[in-house]
């Protein structure tokens, strides 16, 4: 099956056109397939090979030639390689590939170099079995500081990129900017369909709201981007809706539900500038991406994440997990198909498993159907509360409130929201409007005020460090 990850980079039609693009380099399919033959060569087939990932031509490089050698990508982005000693020690890699700024020569002995890249032999014995289907491993969280890993295979991989690539009707032309980082699942997707396809990715690791970020974006002409909520949250700051990207073609959300607000505003930013914008749902067990909503049913479906994506179903199931069929009914939301992932790991121990999932994922997604058969996300299953014997949604209040104006994130117990903010001035104001606004008595609010809400790398609220 890794022979999808040789299509990648051996298609012959694709041989000449620009792959990788990273400010004043860019690299072809050919000169790719020659730089990852020469990293893979030094690999041993079968191998755990951790990879501290940037949005660069070395880190894109090791990515394919590691899975290309038949061993397994276990991702580590760049920021959190502080947790490499103690991931080290849990997973017992036979090679570690790190750019040559981060290495103190403590993670084994240097087999190869590669422009600002090195590739390490470590000292670990590998004394484990490896599950023949295993491929890639993320990290559920965008952050690295836990041990529990998402285990993909070829088959993952291969069916969510070419799905997508179906929904999103990718071609050769397309040039993809990347927003997100590349161990985040959503962001590699966005590499592996354009690059499946023939097209270009635009390396870049400013942020948005750097000028940088738009000069590239201009001058190497991208004609897509993907982003989840907060990233979207910043364009509409940075007026959006004000700027000139006459190459832009098509944008993609996912990670998270994006206000209803916030998607009539961009859709018909989009339809102004003959742009379509793609609503999407996806989880990194399932490979990324697994729904879409077809630009089409905009506005008319705001809310809704559409359908599931080629060759895949969704269903929504009750406690007891039977299947509820009728209309606008609550359930937890169920998706089937190949690009379902293997199960979690959280040592060594655990590559060996089989497939744990059998193709199953329950979401732990709160959604409902309506008429028409378009799916709604209603919030995540440890995301209520009771509150003064009502059920809350955090999730539908963390809307309210941004709809007032406030960045926010709740959490709680019962009869206790904790409602941490870093944009209110007056308290009594803020509680008036809750009120108002959700019905719920201001004394079940517990208002905190903070600099900065904790993040992860793909903008997603990290919420086991609001305390």
């Amino acid at each position: 099956m890794n022979n999808f990850f040789f299509n990648f980079i051996d298609n012959q039609n694709f041989y000449n056109n620009v792959a990788l693009v990273q400010k004043n380099n860019k690299i072809t399919y050919g000169e790719l397939k020659s730089l990852c033959s020469k990293i893979e060569s030094l690999i041993t087939h079968r191998s755990l090979v951790f990879l501290v990932c940037r949005n660069c031509i070395e880190s894109i490089a090791s990515y394919l030639a590691i899975v290309r050698s038949g061993s397994v990508c276990m991702m580590i982005g760049e920021q959190n390689y502080s947790y490499l000693d103690e991931l080290s020690k849990i997973y017992k890699p036979q090679f570690i590939v790190i750019p040559s700024k981060l290495n103190s020569k403590k993670y084994g002995s240097i087999l190869g170099r590669f422009i600002n890249y090195e590739l390490n032999k470590t000292s670990h014995v590998q004394d484990y079995a490896i599950n023949e289907d295993l491929v890639l491993m993320i990290s559920t969280s965008g952050s690295t500081g836990s041990p529990k890993f998402v285990k993909l295979s070829y088959q993952n991989i291969k069916n969510n990129t070419e799905s997508i690539s179906k929904s999103l009707y990718i071609k050769n032309t397309d040039r993809a900017i990347t927003t997100l980082p590349m161990n985040y699942s959503y962001g590699l997707s966005i590499i592996n369909t354009h690059l499946s396809n023939g097209a270009s990715v635009i390396l870049n690791e400013y942020s948005i709201i750097s000028e940088e970020f738009w000069d590239l974006f201009k001058t190497k002409k991208a004609t897509t981007f993907g982003g989840v909520p907060y990233i979207f949250e910043m364009l509409k700051k940075l007026k959006f809706d004000q700027m000139d990207l006459p190459s832009l073609k098509y944008i993609t959300q996912a990670g998270g539900k994006l206000s209803d607000e916030l998607v009539i505003e961009f859709h018909n930013i989009c339809k102004r500038n003959d742009v379509d914008f793609f609503v999407m749902y996806g989880q990194t067990e399932a490979t990324a991406r697994i729904a879409c909503l077809p630009c089409e049913d905009l506005p008319k479906k705001v809310g809704s994440i559409g359908f599931e994506i080629p060759g895949g179903s969704l269903s929504i199931v009750d406690e007891n997990n039977v299947t509820l069929t009728g209309p606008k009914i609550i359930g937890e939301l169920v998706f089937k198909g190949d690009n379902v992932s293997l199960g979690y790991s959280e040592g060594y121990k655990d590559l060996k498993n089989r497939d744990k999932n059998n193709g199953i994922l329950h979401t732990g997604d709160l959604a409902m159907r309506d008429l028409d058969g378009y799916y709604y996300i209603k919030g995540r299953n440890n995301r209520f509360l009771k509150v003064f014997g009502n059920r809350v949604n955090l999730d539908e209040l963390e809307t309210i409130i941004g709809n007032l104006g406030y960045e926010c994130a709740c959490t709680g117990v019962e009869d206790k929201i904790n409602l941490f903010t870093t944009s209110f001035s007056n308290k009594k104001i803020l509680l008036r409007n809750l009120m108002s606004h959700t019905g719920i008595h201001q004394s079940a609010f517990n208002i905190i005020n903070m600099k900065l809400i904790p993040r992860s790398e793909s903008g997603k609220v990290l919420y086991s460090k609001l305390v």
